[in-house]
């Protein structure tokens, strides 16, 4: 059995290698529980060391993951999100659901809606609700950015400024506390400034570790939301800015 110390540099030099590591497989490697394992990832990620995700960790440079290295971290957290927000949609909508894992979530919570119109550009999303019947589902097009499986550009742009909807759902990666919101793509930036001017609600739904980060393109300034998803773990300073803002915040 290897000593705390020793255990945790390996295990971080396990991640240098790998970019991302997994607790069963560490477990198994440094001959100890799997709650032993956990314990270390716990308080490496409270050293901003790496970044926790459901079954293991990522390096903390990993900034941009694929949307497969996303729906693992803080996945259970996402759900619980993506359950709270279905509950602001309405019979006889029109939503939005911007590509992301946690608007994803919101998307597999739709099959009790009769009468609703949702608008994607995510393929994952898009997939997920071709399996409820009742939905009315628009995909404006675009060119795939394969990373977040997501379309973007001037077609989809364009798509988007003909329609108009009730409400848009939109995944961040990041905020300022004294700029607004953020993500790492400028192609996505710019096709979520004309989701929101074509939306009449606008709807941040993002896990409050997201309110630590940031990203290289900016999205909008606070006063372009109306309401905030996220979960208890949101620090008060956070939540007390958000209101300052006159955006409502929705614990899930």
């Amino acid at each position: 059995m290897k000593k705390t110390a020793q255990r945790r540099s390996l295990i971080l030099q396990k991640l240098d290698e790998l970019g991302e590591v997994n607790v069963n497989d560490l477990s198994e490697m440094l001959e100890v529980s799997e709650v032993t394992i956990r314990n270390d990832l716990d308080k490496l990620e409270n050293s901003n060391l790496l970044v926790r995700a459901h079954g293991g960790a990522f390096k903390t440079n990993n900034i941009a993951l694929t949307v497969t290295e996303k729906r693992k971290i803080n996945h259970d957290t996402k759900r619980l999100i993506g359950k709270k927000a279905v509950s602001l949609i309405n019979e006889g909508d029109s939503i939005i659901l911007d590509s992301g894992t946690t608007t994803f979530e919101i998307s597999n919570n739709l099959e009790k809606f009769k009468n609703l119109t949702v608008i994607s550009n995510a393929l994952d999303i898009v997939n997920n609700l071709a399996q409820f019947e009742n939905l009315q589902v628009y995909m404006p097009g675009g060119y795939l950015k394969e990373f977040s499986m997501s379309l973007v550009g001037p077609m989809a742009e364009r798509n988007f400024k003909q329609l108009y909807c009730n409400k848009l759902f939109l995944g961040i990666d990041g905020m300022k506390a004294n700029s607004g919101f953020f993500t790492h793509y400028m192609e996505e930036a710019h096709l979520n400034q004309i989701m929101i001017d074509i939306a009449e609600e606008v709807i941040i739904v993002a896990d409050s570790t997201k309110f630590k980060k940031s990203g290289l393109a900016f999205i909008c300034g606070f006063e372009k939301i109306n309401k905030v998803v996220t979960d208890e773990k949101i620090e008060e300073a956070d939540l007390k800015m958000l209101k300052q803002h006159n955006i409502e915040v929705i614990i899930a």
